[in-house]
């Protein structure tokens, strides 16, 4: 049986930081992804490690969501450098609270074919891989599955970098519904075969194209999930993007405990 840590994506702001783990501890979460939608928004060390140290000593695994707006294969240059600069910014942010992953999002075709746009997104991760092994961070990149079809991050797409590069991963398990139609358990298993996984949940709306928007998590989808996870022997970080992600955390935690 796999052993899961249930948490929300978004922490809050800075000011209501410890006071939001405390909260999350009491409620049985032990994970948290920092959402730096927009850019980090924990800006000075000293804040950044108060938040750790209390993660850390409640037990609460943290990770970051980079900014949306990155893209590592854009036809312009200079757009792939500043997607670089923002996921190592998010990297450095990261080695203060110690957090052990930043998720992102890999980047777009911009007309390519799926193994042209592979060697570029590579190519970046690579070298954000050295620089932060020249820094000293204790920080693993996680490109993410993607859950529209446009947009490059397919199963096989992700588990390519992941073998390529050697970098983490994340699975978000509505992204894999929403771009293929099914949750495809099997093939996420084959593509992932390591111990640690790191996946993303929420309900999703969806269409020809993909992902159109996440939704509450309903109590026939957390089942699904999670008896499949029950099956398995991972060690699994948890985080819902559901629009009450904190909220449908805890439904999970409370299903998960009854299975």
């Amino acid at each position: 049986m796999s052993v899961i840590k249930f948490g929300p994506g978004g922490l809050g702001s800075v000011k209501d930081a410890v006071k939001n783990l405390e909260i999350f501890h009491e409620l049985g979460l032990r994970a948290c992804e920092i959402s730096f939608t927009y850019g980090p928004y924990i800006k000075k060390k000293e804040d950044a490690r108060e938040i750790g140290k209390k993660a850390k000593e409640l037990g609460i695994r943290l990770s970051i969501h980079a900014p949306y707006f990155v893209n590592l294969n854009s036809k312009d240059e200079k757009k792939i450098e500043a997607s670089k600069k923002r996921i190592l910014k998010c990297c450095e942010v990261a080695s203060w609270l110690g957090a052990k992953r930043v998720v992102f999002h890999p980047g777009f075709y911009s007309g390519m074919k799926s193994d042209e746009a592979a060697v570029r997104i590579k190519e970046g991760i690579i070298e954000m891989i050295g620089y932060i092994k020249k820094e000293g961070w204790d920080v693993e990149l996680c490109p993410e599955v993607m859950g529209k079809k446009n947009v490059f991050g397919s199963l096989s797409e992700v588990a390519g970098l992941v073998g390529d590069t050697g970098c983490g991963f994340c699975v978000d398990v509505a992204h894999v519904l929403a771009r293929y139609g099914r949750y495809e358990f099997e093939r996420i298993e084959k593509a992932f075969p390591r111990k640690k996984w790191h996946l993303h949940f929420s309900g999703i709306e969806y269409g020809e194209k993909g992902e159109k928007r996440h939704l509450l998590v309903e109590i026939e989808e957390w089942e699904s999930i999670l008896g499949w996870l029950r099956r398995l022997d991972k060690d699994v970080v948890l985080i819902c993007e559901s629009p009450d992600p904190v909220g449908d955390a805890v439904v999970g935690l409370r299903i998960w405990g009854g299975l």
